[in-house]
């Protein structure tokens, strides 16, 4: 349900009623346009649509008690979704109205199905949506004690541009709307700022400034260990922002920088908030042959922040080797499967990981029976049920960075195991699963001093990098592994 048009009107009797407030929708009013063709009808002036809409509910005219286009008898109001009639024929339908006391609030709800002949106003989710808006809205208009006064009138329709940002932005309301109590420190009124709050900003910020910048760094990896196949490796990385920063469009600047040796980033995308941007950031793309003149920064991006968290941007960078390199050899020695694993982490890479595990599935055989395995390092957990093999590496390697499993399974089982169409016989592989704190790669990281935030309250600045693993194969090099299509989605 979305709205075309909003009003709130303040009328006494002995005096005039006025419009307090009106917000109108272009948005919608263009999906309206679109939606009605040729029998479109605009919104009228708050002037007219002001006098039409007394008229129709004869708050007007005092001296005219009897007015034929709304008193006929063969007119048929479908209360509470009125009808204002305009010049000619046009007609505005629905227009939904409550009121309490002198406080009248009206609305015009987008109706996205024919309105010839009209439907009942139970088959418009529009109306009933439009009801529940207009009930929160006056209350919250009329405040906790539920009763009006002008003071607090004034103070509440100050506070209604910013409130209908947040719950209602462009002119669909959300699904909760918090009209009903007094709202939250980030709708307060800002009447000394000037600038004009864009739409797709849905409130302001109140309170203690912090900007927080996470750099997250993914590797895939499809390794065969076969010279007749080339192993393969990405990684793509993600900067994430969530900026608590007072003022209507404030200026903040996130730069990246990279060591000596890091690996340039390319393929950059920026979230539609950067204001500004180099062109040499733009131009680098991993299609391109790489070579010692690509731009390696610094990467600097201005932006005006909105409330919520956002991906700043997101880049790729070929390194020139996995974090990881694994040999994988599984072989049939009579009824048994001899196992044999040596995982090597690269001296770039930081040896303190969050977690760093290794799967070994079986497909397509018995349920496994005796498992007689060693590890060098680590822990190893066995399911037979689902013929798995669970290698946890835990938080570091061993001072030589090197690893090894070694042993014979048998599947004696009476059941049989997972399947899997891809691995027949002995195409096999082992997933890895990996997460490394504060480090990247590429070596892209993002300094606090070099983050910048224009605003009358210095902030907490909160910056943290980290490298996971997503998509991390090694296949066995006497199986049949499948090619790697060398594509990445970011």
């Amino acid at each position: 349900m979305s709205l075309r048009a909003l009003w709130i009107i303040f009328y006494e009797k002995g005096e005039n009623a006025t419009v307090r407030f009106s917000r109108r929708f272009s948005t919608v009013e263009h999906r309206a346009k679109i939606m009605a063709g040729s029998s479109y009808v605009a919104v009228p002036e708050d002037r007219i649509f002001l006098q039409l809409l007394l008229t129709e509910l004869g708050l007007s005219s005092p001296n005219k008690p009897y007015v034929a286009d709304r008193d006929d008898c063969l007119y048929r109001p479908r209360s509470p979704a009125v009808e204002l009639r305009l010049s000619g024929k046009a007609t505005l339908w629905p227009v939904l109205a409550i009121s309490q006391g002198p406080l009248l609030l009206a609305c015009l709800p987008l109706v996205d199905i024919p309105s010839e002949p009209r439907p009942p106003l139970a088959n418009l989710l529009s109306v009933s949506q439009g009801l529940t808006f207009l009930a929160g809205l006056q209350t919250f208009v009329l405040g906790s004690g539920g009763k009006l006064d002008r003071e607090g009138l004034d103070s509440r329709v100050a506070m209604l541009p910013p409130l209908l940002l947040q719950v209602c932005p462009l002119g669909t309301p959300l699904d909760t709307i918090p009209l009903a109590g007094t709202p939250t420190a980030p709708m307060a009124p800002t009447s000394s700022v000037t600038q004009k709050q864009p739409a797709w900003k849905t409130g302001l910020y109140r309170g203690r400034a912090s900007v927080n910048v996470a750099v997250v760094e993914t590797v895939r990896s499809m390794q065969y260990g076969n010279q007749s196949r080339q192993d393969t490796w990405d990684v793509y990385g993600t900067v994430t922002c969530k900026c608590e920063v007072e003022g209507v469009l404030p200026n903040v600047t996130v730069t990246l920088t990279l060591p000596p040796n890091g690996s340039p980033l390319q393929d950059i995308l920026v979230h539609p908030c950067v204001t500004s941007l180099d062109s040499n950031i733009l131009t680098a793309s991993s299609v391109d042959d790489a070579d010692g003149s690509a731009f390696s920064g610094p990467y600097k991006f201005p932006f005006s922040p909105p409330l919520e968290p956002f991906r700043l941007c997101s880049y790729t960078s070929q390194v020139p080797v996995p974090p990881i390199l694994g040999s994988y050899q599984l072989k049939e020695e009579e009824n048994n499967l001899r196992v044999s694993v040596s995982l090597k982490l690269h001296e770039s890479v930081k040896n303190s990981f969050e977690y760093c595990e290794a799967h070994l599935p079986f497909f397509n055989r018995n349920q496994m029976g005796v498992a007689d395995v060693k590890v060098s390092s680590g822990q190893l957990d066995v399911s037979k049920e689902k013929n798995l093999l669970v290698w946890t590496l835990g938080q570091k390697f061993p001072r030589s960075r090197e690893v090894t499993l070694d042993g014979k399974i048998a599947f004696s089982g009476s059941s049989h195991g997972p399947s899997d169409p891809l691995c027949t016989g002995l195409t096999a592989y082992i997933k890895l699963y990996l997460k490394v704190p504060d480090t990247t790669l590429s070596g892209c990281c993002v300094d606090q001093h070099l983050v910048q935030v224009y605003s009358s309250a210095k902030p907490r600045i909160f910056t943290s990098r980290e490298l996971q693993s997503k998509e991390y194969y090694i296949w066995n090099s006497t199986g049949s592994a499948p090619m790697s299509t060398g594509q990445m989605v970011i």
